[in-house]
């Protein structure tokens, strides 16, 4: 179904043009649009209008035409006026009507046939034979960008997200759930990971700064067959950035690196990881000041003399701090081995958090 602010838009553009007023009523009486004010006195006339054998007829120096939709009426149009001249573009704009109906549906096809894609529910066979129907291009390269707005979202939000994106036929969005609107979106064969970057900046910007709103993306795949590989890999990187790259409001799959894989943990696994590396005590139980320094440490890649340089203290301060650490751990953090185990529990805590978080 055409939405009323469509409806609106264009019966205005057609008073505009022709300066005859319009007005759009449903089968039930209930008006959808109109350029004119007093189009409430046409409501019940329209109403039985709908069961006259006729198509189109005159009431009260008003025409009235019926709008189809492949044999079921959807709409009574009212041009205002009776003469030859308002019939005729009374006819047009039926026209016109009839037209948007035919794009919507077949825009309703495609994305009920995209939505049942990445949800994998539908048989390969399937997939082949409905994207051949809907003329879906099925060896092209895309790439499924996910948005989460952190509100439940409007028409707006959808509407802004497809105004970038209707350049091509085989780009679509649409809307999985309350929050997150999913884009499919055509890759060109010389296209960079940092075009693909520079794509959820732009989607990014749309929402002017909202710290709320995530953009995520998934690796770009060859077949249609692969989007929804496309999307699910979307979607942990939603999921997965929230937990370790909490400042970035745009995240990439590729990017994840080890935090694809903790996610991917059962928790019981991860409290035995913890206990047999810590045993009673968790690494985020050190102070402030060790995590700040052990946190420091890992960013500057061990480097001592870096890391004692940013915190604004001796090298042998550090050392020190990190001889402390040792003893209480049995992990050394300038040793490679002990720095990942160390960096890898930190994570398995944070993820664990996280998850707590869900269920409560």
């Amino acid at each position: 179904m055409i939405s009323n602010q469509v409806l609106q838009t264009t019966i205005d553009g057609l008073r505009n043009i022709t300066r005859i007023d319009f007005c759009v009523i449903d089968t039930e009486g209930k008006i959808l649009a109109s350029t004119f004010s007093d189009a409430e006195r046409y409501t019940e006339p329209a109403v039985a209008f709908v069961d006259s054998p006729a198509d189109s007829q005159v009431v009260s120096g008003c025409q009235f035409f019926k709008v189809f939709d492949e044999h079921q009426m959807e709409y009574i149009l009212l041009a205002y006026g009776d003469s030859d001249d308002v019939y005729m573009v009374g006819k047009l704009a039926v026209f016109q009507i009839q037209n948007l109906l035919i794009a919507y549906k077949e825009r309703f096809d495609k994305d009920n046939f995209i939505k049942n894609l990445l949800l994998d529910n539908l048989l390969l066979v399937d997939i082949y034979n409905r994207a051949k129907k809907l003329h879906i291009e099925t060896d092209v390269r895309r790439v499924v960008y996910m948005i989460e707005v952190g509100h439940d979202k409007d028409g707006n939000d959808l509407d802004h997200v497809r105004g970038i994106f209707e350049g091509k036929s085989q780009n679509f969005v649409t809307a999985i759930d309350e929050k997150n609107i999913i884009v499919v979106r055509e890759v060109e064969p010389t296209e960079t990971a940092e075009d693909l970057h520079r794509t959820a900046e732009v989607i990014y910007g749309l929402f002017k700064g909202d710290k709320s709103v995530h953009v995520a993306y998934g690796t770009v795949v060859n077949e249609i067959k692969e989007v929804s590989r496309s999307y699910k890999e979307a979607r942990m990187a939603l999921d997965v950035g929230k937990i370790f790259f909490e400042g970035n409001n745009i995240i990439a799959y590729a990017t994840l690196g080890i935090g694809r894989l903790i996610y991917q943990l059962p928790i019981p696994l991860c409290k035995m990881f913890i206990k047999e590396i810590f045993g009673s005590r968790s690494p985020d139980d050190f102070d402030e000041e060790t995590l700040t320094t052990i946190n420091k440490f890992f960013e500057n890649s061990l480097n001592v003399s870096e890391t004692s340089r940013q915190l604004y203290i001796h090298r042998n301060t550090l050392v020190y701090r990190l001889d402390k650490l040792q003893k209480s751990t049995g992990l050394d953090l300038r040793v490679f081995e002990d720095a990942i185990t160390f960096k890898i529990a930190l994570m398995v805590v944070k993820y664990m958090k996280y998850m707590e978080s869900l269920d409560y």
